[in-house]
């Protein structure tokens, strides 16, 4: 437009540090936010822990916990059917995601207090080596990532680790599904 002239000054010797809006030259912003990012990539560069995660749970009085990549899913301790001639530690059998689900009792497997369904109000269903089979809980806590360098060997028995607030993971294998106790009495 006529009238709207840039005056460009020739005093200048050289070309002027563009400021940012805070009146810091952009070179030099650029400087600390590069420092600022850094100094947090390097602090948030902790030593990377392994980790066990697992599906903790409660059952006579103590806690529980199953690795959980052998976890299925978890059910109401509902339209438990009982199994006539099974042996003390099959409680029943559900049917869930069509399929029939042996329910163990660990009370009777690991010599725990308790007895009866009333205070079991969860189903862990849990499949190992192709055989499904479902762990009766009182409460299920969920799922936890416990680091390994903190993980114990257990007391003797189907136990995997000990953690130092005395959670005890299970050895599934060990412990074995409802044909497990068929073998034992035989």
């Amino acid at each position: 437009m006529p009238g709207d002239e840039v005056k460009v000054s020739k005093d200048s010797t050289g070309p002027r540090p563009q400021l940012g809006t805070t009146g810091v030259s952009v070179d030099k912003r650029r400087e600390v936010l590069g420092a600022r990012a850094r100094a947090l990539a390097e602090s948030r560069h902790e030593e990377h822990q392994e980790v066990l995660s697992v599906l903790a749970f409660q059952v006579g009085g103590e806690r529980y916990a199953v690795r959980i990549e052998h976890v299925d899913h978890v059910i109401e301790a509902r339209g438990i059917s009982s199994l006539p001639g099974a042996p003390r530690h099959v409680l029943g059998a559900l049917a869930s995601r069509s399929r029939v689900v042996p329910v163990l009792d660990l009370r009777q497997l690991l010599g725990l207090e308790g007895g009866g369904m009333s205070d079991l109000g969860k189903i862990v269903v849990v499949e190992v080596d192709e055989e499904c089979f479902g762990l009766a809980a009182e409460m299920v806590e969920g799922r936890k990532e416990l680091p390994k360098s903190e993980l114990s060997q257990p007391p003797p028995g189907p136990f995997l680790y000990l953690t130092p607030d005395r959670l005890t993971v299970l050895e599934l294998e060990q412990l074995g599904g409802p044909a497990a106790g068929r073998q034992a009495q035989e």
